[in-house]
């Protein structure tokens, strides 16, 4: 393929990304599985500053494979070294373009643009200086705030019922995770784990906030009160520019601050680090402080200074050195935590020290683990502004080990050295080797050296695998010396094995390789990474000092690397040489006409690409008549020695087709395929135009094309044997052909477009004599389908949903539109907040919102709008939960017969207006609950139809959108109602005469039942006494036959026949009698054929 055509192929697809303002153009049809584009997960903030200033762009980019970042600007580049400054930051993962010194010539839109194979991402952002005079450099005395004035920072939300403090969430943005637990304790939060999703969301955006005025935030403590008794909180941080001011907020209120001891409250600082301390805390001092810079919030920690007091104080401690030393103390009221701390710093838990309290969380206690000399001191517990203390007294054993033996592992004929420390330089100590002494005529070397003590051997055997010990005043330490013995490769014999091994197709290649070390020994050949294992034409011979290696019948496709892998216990070699196979030439491509007369046709062709090992010293050129399965050798006097030949041995008007071989000293290759039909006779006349050249079909990649054939012409415009189809974009003057063979048909397929760009398209016919004019079009072609108005395709798409608070909210709409549209989502006639997560593709847009809230509810609105139109739809979203019950219920009667209930509001009333209630009652005489009213508004409904002597109980529900709440119950409601006396007249009784014959009130009716399935026939009848009933099938009695299932209830006779056979066809009858008389009645039963599937 030619290069035009390669590039022709390419694509370029616009996509979105997650991060608003990116755009992503993948250059590939299809990006392969496990591979992605690029994309930025946080892109360049814009940046204003003061002339002079630094200023930084950062970026984090996405992509696999990872995509390379560069930089550039719409007014010039960002080559200058003294102007930029381009770095990655590995810990951050950021890529950074650094502004030394702003100035106004570099005021300029930058780009960031992140490229891999598979596409590229870029992004914009701007810088802007601030000009004029800057204000003299300030010293950090004259930065800190001293006035008096009462500045208000933005209060936080107030905390509403049922959900959590908002300063839990600010404290939790600046403290640790290993603080989490205890922080949410101290809010009345026992589980957090649900807050950790909501948090991490939160913490992305504050840091992004930040980066705007702290290059680098780090260190950061939560207030704490110290063992002087002061409270101290701080942070360390690169502020981007250092005239920025810092204030300091409690409750919301700013306040003052010095930076000396004299103040209530001051600011240190050393270097990078701010410390603020809080001299002499009182319980007034307890509160919520905040640390700005400018107005971004660095710091959060809540103060709370409980009434607490040390009923138990510490007791000193004194333990032996490595032993374990505790600490107790006893509060006078329940802590989740107490602050333990030497002189210089707070403790943590962790291995060293381990921090624990009682289930009343009055006790706690501290736990030093392996006391050294370096614990012993004095160490403070501190419970909210009260503190004791204690001290730790540790004893030294005598002589012990700093460092003890280690074991060892060497190669057999190294050097192995056992070493230990003691702790004192003037100790003693004895060497033994599995339990027997050693001295230096051993064949070892002792040193001592101070404190230090070593055994070496200077060559090591396998006998000298031993358990080693040292001992010294009565304390000892053990290793163990391992001696190994890796495989080891003869050097002579390494250098005959990498050394290639050439032979002939079809013949045997042999290696074999000498090599020693410990026993037993594995040993592998491979080939191209393939394990060989003996075959049909492999053979391996092993030994416990060679290997051999024969490969029999070698092909050319065998070529390529050996390997073999030597392996004991003790290690790994390993050996490579290369195996040449000489074989028969590949094959050439199919050669080409390049001259055509009656007399001769002139041909050329390239060499083949595997050359077979050797050189080619010629070529077979073959012929044959078309038609004609015989191919005859042209060449007789032996191979071609150059690429071209004309053959002479031609008629005038035949058609010829060639092939060609190459030949090695191998010997012929395969032939390669036949050349196009050649006809032997004098040069062709190009031929005409195409005719009624027109566009089938497009879309926003391809377009088909179809044509007439031209017309032939004798003696100026012959027939056309193929055809070129050529584009051209209208912004380029060169043309691209599509084909680089000639076609036959007259249609084509144009492929690989750019969507929406404009093309100039032309077909050419092409013959021996050359291409005839091209016929292209008045107009230029755009590369899209016919247009399409923006429309829905889902008519059945839901215009309410209702979804339950912390559920996921996903809505996808399928449209379809021609160009591709622009799509936009709307809430409330706004574009849709940051969390809300759009995806749309060239049929669908989907709206995401991962965890909804009450505050999601609204009404979304999708824009689908293209150069045709635009449609839009509406979907009301209500995020809501089960609603909580209303309060008690109160019964209140005012009118006889009637009873109001009145009840107090669901909590969840004034958050969701679309709540109503639901009144339901029983009564003593029913005992069910039946429903009296619905869609009640208001907390009030009077009940009507109160029957005195009843008592009734009443429920109300609240309802909303999701369902129905816990009911709230009422008491129990009556009306007394008071009997009066109460007579019954009884007439006289005369006797009656109730007997009758039987008769029928409903006879049989007729049934044609299909074969397989069950008929059910019945009838009514009365008598009295009651009459015996009969069932006859052609006067056969079916009372004893269990194939009938037959009933007679009150009157009701019935017969179930379960699967209708045809035996079970012919006349039914039903006798009834008593001794008043008889009456019968029948019918006819058609059985139809069996049922069959349609």
């Amino acid at each position: 393929m030619s290069l035009k055509t390669m590039e022709s192929s390419k694509v370029a697809i616009t996509r979105k990304s997650k991060v608003y303002g990116v755009v992503i153009t993948q250059v590939v049809q299809q990006v392969p599985v496990g591979k992605s584009t690029p994309d930025f997960t946080r892109k360049p903030a814009a940046m204003i500053v003061h002339e002079g200033r630094r200023a930084f762009f950062k970026a984090i980019v996405t992509g696999e494979p990872a995509p390379s970042v560069t930089w550039g600007r719409n007014k010039g580049d960002v080559n200058d070294p003294e102007n930029y400054k381009i770095r990655y930051d590995e810990k951050n993962k950021e890529h950074i373009l650094e502004i030394p010194k702003a100035n106004a010539d570099l005021v300029d839109t930058y780009k960031c643009f992140a490229t891999n194979e598979y596409g590229t991402a870029v992004c914009s952002t701007t810088l802007k200086i601030i000009k004029g005079k800057e204000e003299a450099p300030q010293d950090f005395r004259a930065m800190l705030k001293k006035t008096n004035v009462v500045a208000k920072k933005k209060p936080l939300p107030p905390q509403k019922e049922g959900e959590i403090d908002p300063k839990l969430l600010e404290v939790l943005l600046s403290a640790p995770k290993r603080d989490y637990q205890r922080i949410c304790l101290d809010f009345g939060v026992t589980d957090f784990r649900w807050l950790l999703k909501r948090l991490n969301q939160m913490k992305k955006e504050r840091e992004d906030e930040q980066a705007k005025v702290v290059e680098n935030l780090r260190n950061v403590k939560q207030i704490e009160v110290k063992p002087n008794g002061n409270a101290e909180f701080s942070l360390e941080m690169d502020l981007l520019d250092p005239k920025s001011t810092i204030y300091l907020y409690k409750d919301g209120t700013r306040v003052p601050y010095g930076n000396n001891g004299n103040s209530k409250i001051s600011l240190q600082k050393r270097g990078s680090k701010y410390c603020f301390t809080i001299k002499d805390p009182q319980p007034e001092d307890a509160g919520f402080y905040q640390v700005d810079v400018g107005e971004i919030n660095v710091l959060s920690s809540d103060f709370q200074v409980p009434a607490v007091e040390f009923v138990d104080k510490m007791k000193n401690a004194k333990v032996s050195e490595n032993k374990d030393a505790t600490f107790h103390c006893i509060l006078s009221t329940p802590l989740n935590k107490v602050t333990w701390s030497t002189p210089d710093s707070s403790l943590e838990h962790g291995d060293k020290y381990e921090m624990s309290m009682s289930e009343d969380k009055l006790t706690h206690t501290l736990t030093i683990k392996h006391c050294a000399e370096a614990d012993k001191g004095a160490y403070y517990a501190i419970a909210g502004t009260a503190s004791c203390c204690a001290s730790l007294m540790v004893e030294d054993q005598g002589v012990r080990f700093v460092s003890g033996l280690s074991d060892t592992t060497v190669i057999t004929g190294g050097a192995a050295e056992l070493y230990c420390k003691l702790s004192t330089e003037n100790s003693e100590g004895r060497w033994y080797k599995n339990g027997k002494l050693l001295t230096n005529t051993d064949g070892v070397s002792i040193i001592k050296d101070g404190a230090h003590h070593k055994l070496i051997i200077d060559c090591c055997k396998k006998e000298d695998v031993a358990v080693y010990r040292f001992e010294s005043d009565g304390r000892k330490s053990e290793a163990t010396l391992n001696i190994q013995d890796p495989p080891k490769i003869d050097t002579c014999a390494l250098g005959k094995f990498i050394k290639p091994v050439t032979v002939k197709a079809g013949e045997t290649a042999e290696w074999k390789l000498k090599f020693s070390g410990g026993q037993p020994t594995s040993v592998q050949w491979n080939k191209d990474n393939d394990v060989l294992l003996n075959a049909l034409n492999v053979k391996i011979e092993k030994s416990p000092t060679e290997s051999k290696l024969h490969l029999a019948k070698c092909q050319r496709k065998d070529s390529g690397e050996v390997k073999i892998k030597i392996k004991n216990e003790f290690g790994t070699k390993e050996a490579i040489s290369q195996l040449i196979v000489l074989g028969y030439p590949g094959t050439p491509l199919a050669p080409k006409v390049v001259r055509v007369c009656k007399e001769c046709i002139g041909l050329a062709w390239c060499a083949p690409s595997n050359t077979g090992g050797t050189k080619i010293v010629g070529y077979n050129l073959e012929k044959r008549k078309k038609g004609s399965n015989y191919w005859s050798l042209v060449n007789q006097g032996g191979p071609i020695k150059d690429s071209k030949y004309e053959v002479k041995d031609v008629f005038e008007g035949a058609e010829y087709e060639f092939r060609v071989s190459a030949v090695n000293l191998s010997g012929p290759g395969d032939p390669s395929i036949p050349s196009d039909t050649v006809i032997a006779r004098d040069p062709m006349k190009p031929p005409g135009k195409v005719t009624d050249l027109r566009v089938t079909s497009s879309n926003y990649t391809t377009m088909s094309l179809a044509w007439n054939k031209p017309k032939e012409v004798k003696g100026s415009e012959d027939e056309p044997q193929g055809y070129y189809v050529e584009i051209r974009p209208t912004e380029s003057p060169e043309w691209n052909r599509c084909n680089d063979i000639p076609i036959t048909p007259t249609t084509y397929t144009v492929r690989g477009l750019k969507p929406m760009a404009a093309y100039w398209v032309r077909v050419l016919s092409t013959n021996y004599g050359g291409n005839g004019e091209p016929q292209g079009f008045d107009n230029h072609i755009i590369a899209m389908p016919l247009p399409v108005h923006p429309k829905f395709k889902n008519s059945n798409m839901k215009s309410f949903v209702v979804v339950r608070s912390g559920n996921t909210i996903r809505l996808n709409i399928p449209f379809e539109a021609s160009p591709f549209p622009e799509v936009s989502w709307y809430k409330d006639g706004t574009l849709v907040p940051k969390h809300v997560t759009v995806t749309t593709s060239d049929k669908a847009s989907q709206m995401l919102i991962p965890t909804s809230e009450r505050s999601d509810s609204g009404i979304y609105t999708i824009m689908v709008k293209n150069l045709v139109g635009q449609e839009s739809f509406n979907v009301e979203i209500r995020v809501t939960d089960d609603p909580k019950p209303p309060g008690p219920v109160e019964l209140d009667q005012n009118v006889p017969g009637t009873v109001t209930l009145s009840w107090a509001p669901s909590p969840d009333e004034t958050k969701d207006h679309r709540l109503h209630y639901v009144v339901s009652k029983r009564d003593s005489f029913k005992h069910t609950w039946r429903t009296v009213a619905e869609k009640i508004f208001n907390n009030m409904f009077t009940v009507v139809d109160i029957v005195p002597g009843r008592q009734y109980h009443f429920r109300v529900f609240a309802k909303n959108d999701i369902g129905l709440s816990a009911p709230s119950l009422s008491p129990a409601f009556e009306i007394k109602k008071e009997r009066e006396k109460f007579e019954v007249t009884v007439p006289p009784r005369k006797s009656l005469d109730l007997s009758s014959a039987p008769s029928f009130i409903t006879p049989l009716r007729r049934h044609a039942p299909p074969e397989g399935y069950e008929c059910h026939m019945s009838c009514a009848v009365k008598g009295a006494p009651v009459p015996r009933v009969a069932w006859y099938h052609g006067n056969v009695d079916l009372s004893t036959n269990t194939n009938y299932y037959i009933t007679n209830v009150y009157g009701v006779c019935s017969l179930l026949i379960l699967r209708v056979g045809a035996i079970d066809g012919g006349e039914y009858k039903v006798v009834v009698q008593n001794h008043l008389g008889s009456a019968e009645c029948s019918m006819i039963l058609n059985v139809r054929g069996k049922y069959k599937d349609p």
